[in-house]
């Protein structure tokens, strides 16, 4: 792939865009460079032209079908993103007075109100600035109720195969122990393991439901009275809240505290790094744990406030706030009954796709199970007859403009894509995706070679997944350079 150096000639310049130059009299002469910095001498129209290009290779939700699995990567309404950007919400300064801030801090208290109101949760905290943010506040506010009673032998959060990937991770950053409760066939949780798991080491449970297999967990209420039963908590990751939004409420299935992913139900960027958000909310027995700083309303207006036993700050003021304003203004626009639609369209279409792939001859993974709003194919047959892998399967849809789903997770099904098309793709889409499914299915069996040597059509052909990982170089050196680190030739 041509880079943006190759480009370059000697002498060449942007110089419109140089910035004005300040007096350098003051800094030391260890802070001054020898030499200029090895940057690509090119035109202000190539660096555009190089870039644009550049970004017309990338996949997103904005040019094509993005069916991952767990992550509901949905298109989300531009409105709620103007919204956002009205310019007394960006000109605001994170630390003006409560006295200026009045409008703003309405807008958060209504997203408190409207989460708790979704969620059943008696208090919602939106200072997380990530889904994982919030899932550590919610096992170090489970940690902190049990030391508050005195029970600091309680540090085992039991985690089911079929849970969030992040959940473990979770667990052991807050100091717990981490133990599997084995799922059933019918992707259940097998609840004489989950008998046998708890005791009084028992801090909680960490799951979420619908589970990552795509299944709804038909005896939560029995799995939350059993942990209850023997002093533990019920954490629920949000990161599955699409499927059943404004159908079911964490609450009601016996949970304690949750976060939910803002950045995946309502309405704000997914993927790239950021930003996110995952608010956090609790009932009545974890709600003086919640991090703060939260809004309440007086009778003078709306003004911030610190839960009595809260578990401490995770960012330096509120939160990510153009990312909650987003949240509100998409859960203005759904309402009660758009929320419905939501979860009923993501289940609607997921159970469409998984009926469809399964006529063009795919493996389901529980095929005697009514889908959320994801399934799990599985392409173990593939592989032992066609010797072509999931992964080859992946690579063979980007040739087909198509985005992958997930692949190899959840780990309990082997060779497995787990597949979430969202409520907000046309059945026109989810057609030309099983088309495209079909396709590779048939050149796995007529032609592996091709399947398995794909991405043809690419920039970046197939790469080493494990020597990319393991040394990562993305810096780029002139050709008569040595390989010595110098910072000079980054690129």
């Amino acid at each position: 792939m041509e880079t943006i150096f190759d480009l370059a000639r000697a002498e060449r310049r942007a110089s419109a865009q140089v910035p004005a130059r300040e007096s350098i009299e003051d800094l030391p002469e260890s802070a001054l460079r020898a030499e200029p910095p090895g940057l690509p001498e090119v035109s202000e129209l190539q660096a555009v032209r190089h870039y644009t290009r550049l970004s017309g290779n990338n996949f997103s939700i904005d040019t094509q079908f993005y069916p991952l699995g767990s992550c509901t990567m949905k298109y989300n309404p531009r409105g709620a993103h103007r919204a956002a950007s009205a310019p007394g919400f960006l000109d605001r300064h994170p630390l003006a007075p409560e006295s200026v801030s009045q409008g703003f801090l309405a807008c958060l208290h209504e997203l408190q109100q409207i989460l708790q109101r979704v969620t059943g949760m008696g208090s919602v905290s939106l200072t997380p600035m990530a889904g994982a943010q919030g899932e550590f506040a919610g096992v170090a506010m489970i940690r902190s109720y049990h030391a508050a009673r005195g029970d600091t032998g309680r540090n085992q959060v039991l985690v089911p195969s079929t849970a969030h990937g992040t959940n473990p991770a979770t667990a052991s950053m807050c100091g717990c122990v981490v133990r599997e409760v084995a799922v059933g066939s019918d992707g259940d949780v097998d609840i004489e393991a989950l008998k046998a798991a708890v005791g009084p080491e028992t801090a909680g449970l960490m799951t979420t439901n619908p589970s990552t297999c795509g299944l709804f967990e038909r005896r939560i209420e029995e799995v939350a009275a059993i942990v209850h039963e023997a002093g533990g908590l019920l954490y629920y990751d949000g990161a599955n809240l699409n499927a059943v939004l404004g159908k079911v409420k964490p609450a009601d299935m016996g949970f304690d505290v949750l976060h939910l992913n803002l950045h995946k139900t309502f309405a704000t960027p997914h993927g790239g790094g950021g930003p996110g958000a995952g608010p956090v909310g609790a009932g009545e027995v974890l709600a003086p744990y919640l991090p703060g700083p939260m809004v309440e309303k007086t009778v003078d207006g709306y003004r911030w406030m610190e839960p009595p036993e809260t578990m401490g700050r995770l960012s330096a003021f509120m939160g990510n706030a153009g990312i909650l304003l987003r949240a509100l203004a998409y859960a203005l626009m759904l309402g009660p009954e758009g929320m419905r639609r939501v979860g009923e369209f993501a289940t609607l279409n997921a159970n469409y796709l998984a009926t469809r792939l399964q006529h063009a001859g795919f493996d389901i993974a529980y095929p005697d199970r009514r889908a959320c709003h994801e399934f799990i194919v599985t392409l173990a047959r593939q592989k032992r007859e066609c010797g072509v892998t999931a992964m080859d399967f992946a690579k063979r849809l980007l040739d087909y403009g198509v985005h992958a789903p997930t692949t190899y997770f959840p780990l309990l099904v082997p060779e497995c894509f787990l597949i979430e098309p969202t409520e907000t793709e046309s059945k026109e889409t989810i057609d030309a995706f099983v088309e495209a499914m079909t396709s590779v299915l048939a050149e796995a069996a007529s032609n592996p070679e091709l399947v398995r040597s794909a991405p043809h059509t690419l920039p970046s052909k197939r790469l080493d997944d494990v020597e990319a990982a393991r040394r990562l170089d993305l810096r780029w050196r002139p050709a008569h350079a040595s390989h010595r680190s110098d910072p000079s030739t980054s690129g």
